[in-house]
């Protein structure tokens, strides 16, 4: 057997795509703490100055942002690892479909945690992917261009379905199981949760999911193009890109907020909701890849690369550890602290990530979740500790 499933070396990994995962997967922590305040029965809750703050910040920041952010970089992901594949003479179709069914498992294992796992769409989308994977860059700008036009039409019509069904996450008979401390129950609650309030929404159903589709295409695209390997060269398109989507930014944001407090008629038909997200993600992506091109935050960008590595691992150890902090299977504080709490909490869990995947990966290839998903995909084990040599090259690049 030949080593062709080594670790791609560190000189050749593309550094600002884990840096932007870094980023995005504190967003998702940001945003999924926050959502243990709503996991209780439904009442008015009120908020300090210093929450208020803080809700701004996730809300311009983050919310949205960043799973958008990580689903687009999941779609360059999946086109480097389809050209690999490919090179190595497997049928990428056949070996992607697999990893995709394993995800599947983990998204399954993820839910007995969380009641909002994302790696069930990712895993649907990516075999959807496979539609895709020998289209050329024509074809997919093309189809990215068509989906990111069609979003507000879609989101305006898919808003009029009107689908009644139980909100478990403020029903008091279901809470019953999130707090019973039963692990069974506990299950049961996240997966009841993950159908009612995300797989039978048809906004989460379909328009999340029609946005999740455009972004991973896009990201595709971008590793068709080489992008993040021509950051240098491509200085002046990232100088413009993140000037003209700051601009759309705060224009569709103000429009956007005048318009619902108004309740503006052309809502029902032209709802620009999503168009604001991708604009401030792609004003937030590109901000980043210019601060790391011009050098700056070197060793913070160290961490988050360190991160984002680690993207899975962490992600899931997020979710785990949340379970046992809310629910209650652990210290059941679920929706008791104010606003800040979660901020805050999941800032810290975030940063205490950052030292530990740096440190693990001084000593591993991969985080330990990636490594197993890895293995099982190539259906070998593959080097999991690094030699003496790599942890040589690891230093000597840093």
């Amino acid at each position: 057997m030949t080593n062709s499933y080594h670790p791609v070396e560190q000189s050749k990994r593309t550094a600002i795509v884990d840096i932007l995962r870094g980023w995005a997967i504190l967003g998702v922590a940001i945003g999924n703490y926050q959502d243990f305040l709503y996991i209780g029965v439904e009442r008015e809750i009120k908020f300090d100055t210093f929450s208020e703050i803080l809700q701004i910040v996730n809300r311009y920041l983050f919310s949205a942002k960043s799973w958008t952010l990580l689903t687009l970089l999941f779609g360059y992901g999946f086109a480097i690892l389809i050209n690999n594949v490919a090179s190595k003479g497997k049928n990428p179709v056949t070996f992607f479909a697999w990893r995709m069914l394993l995800l599947f498992v983990l998204a399954f294992i993820n839910s007995s945690f969380w009641l909002g796992d994302i790696l069930k769409d990712y895993a649907f989308l990516g075999l959807v992917l496979l539609l895709f994977y020998k289209s050329s860059t024509r074809t997919l700008s093309i189809i990215c261009a068509f989906i990111f036009l069609t979003i507000p039409f879609l989101m305006a019509y898919v808003n009029t379905f009107k689908i009644e069904h139980i909100v478990i996450a403020t029903n008091p008979e279901y809470l019953k199981l999130y707090h019973s401390g039963n692990w069974i129950e506990f299950f049961r609650f996240n997966l009841l949760a993950s159908f009612y309030e995300q797989i039978i929404i048809p906004g989460y159903a379909i328009t999340a999911h029609y946005v999740m589709l455009g972004c991973m295409l896009f990201g595709f695209l971008l590793q068709k193009l080489n992008f993040f390997n021509r950051l240098t060269e491509l200085k002046k398109l990232l100088k413009y890109v993140c000037f003209i989507s700051f601009v759309c930014s705060v224009f569709i944001g103000i429009g956007f907020f005048i318009a619902v407090q108004n309740k503006a008629g052309f809502l029902k038909f032209f709802h620009p909701l999503y168009w604001l997200v991708l604009c401030t993600m792609f004003f937030i992506a590109t901000g980043i890849s210019l601060l790391y091109t011009n050098g700056k935050l070197k060793t913070i960008f160290s961490y988050f690369s360190a991160g984002g590595k680690m993207t899975l691992t962490n992600y899931m150890s997020q979710n785990i550890l949340a379970a046992f902090l809310f629910s209650g299977i652990g210290f059941g504080i679920a929706d008791s602290m104010p606003y800040w709490f979660y901020f805050l909490l999941a800032i810290f869990i975030f940063i205490i990530q950052l030292f530990i995947s740096k440190w693990w990966l001084s000593k591993y290839n991969y985080g330990p979740i990636e490594w197993l998903w890895r293995s099982a995909s190539y259906r070998e084990f593959v080097p999991f500790k690094k030699t003496h040599t790599e942890i040589a090259v690891d230093i000597k690049t840093v």
